[in-house]
């Protein structure tokens, strides 16, 4: 092939490879929709269709908790200064469903039309918070506002994954874009266990720094809300709150008569135990939960 042959070939061959690189978070198609899924092996977010959420008044017994973090969500949305939350404490009491119960109550309130105008949410899973600067960089050059969400978020042993986390809400060079917060839920106030910082204490050469650095983390979350266990009389509130908005056809006694039996069966009272009590129920009346 000649020299001339070459050069139309190259063009031609750097053409293709530009139309199959996807441009800087084209991966991201962030206007069709209200809750995405952050996959980082793809680079990209994926649009739910349809979020598993709760109305916000069904979430019985976290009426602080729920207030504060619509008023903070509302705050953001409409461009003014918010903070961070960390939502912490006992297993099953709605700390994921109130953030997303809050983020569908708040595009309710707020009333947008356009797809671009309404809060965006975006899961991203505790494995993938490593590549939570390349989510992040897309989401810094946009107009829309966005909640980034973990749930479950730990840390174990001598993952350094939680340096780069806090870099990211406060502290690195860049920091949070002015569009986004994060919104996170854990078992734990500090997002590590008891004992792996007790053992930071007893065997570092010094305790008091080897532990501020590892909780450091959580002083990031500028609202800190806390979980504890419901007791009886919560949870047969929220077990007959389900009960009434889904029409199910069982009298009081029995349902709460079956409402302890089923918390008895499963050692625990919470939202989530009282949630697959009330799936039971559906599933025996043959009646259906929407």
């Amino acid at each position: 092939m000649t020299e001339d042959g070459i050069e139309p070939l190259l063009r031609r061959v750097a053409d293709a490879l530009e139309r199959l690189a996807p441009a800087e978070g084209s991966g991201l198609a962030l206007a069709d929709a209200d809750a995405y899924v952050w996959h980082a092996g793809g680079g990209r977010a994926e649009p739910v269709a349809r979020v598993n959420r709760v109305a916000l008044d069904l979430l019985k017994g976290v009426d602080s908790q729920r207030d504060t973090l619509f008023a903070n969500t509302v705050r953001f949305a409409k461009g003014l200064p918010a903070n961070n939350a960390l939502l912490w404490g006992a297993r099953g009491m709605g700390k994921s469903s109130l953030v997303k119960a809050v983020h569908g109550a708040v595009n309710d309130k707020l009333g947008r039309k356009r797809p671009d105008g309404r809060l965006g949410l975006i899961e991203i899973h505790r494995e993938d918070i490593a590549s939570l600067p390349r989510l992040l960089r897309p989401l810094r050059s946009m107009t829309r506002r966005f909640v980034v969400f973990c749930d479950d978020l730990s840390f174990d042993g001598q993952e350094s994954t939680f340096k780069s986390l806090k870099a990211v809400l406060e502290g690195g060079i860049e920091g949070r874009p002015a569009n986004v917060i994060f919104y996170a839920t854990s078992n734990r106030r500090h997002m590590m266990p008891r004992d792996m910082i007790e053992n930071e204490r007893s065997t570092a050469i010094n305790p008091a720094e080897a532990v501020e650095e590892k909780v450091s983390l959580s002083d990031r979350f500028g609202l800190w809300l806390g979980f504890h266990v419901c007791d009886q009389d919560t949870y047969f509130e929220i077990v007959r709150g389900y009960a009434a908005h889904f029409g199910l056809r069982i009298k009081d006694e029995a349902l709460i008569a079956g409402a302890v039996e089923w918390s008895v069966t499963r050692g625990a009272r919470s939202g989530r135990v009282a949630w697959q009590y009330i799936q039971d129920v559906a599933g025996r009346l043959g009646q259906k939960l929407s």
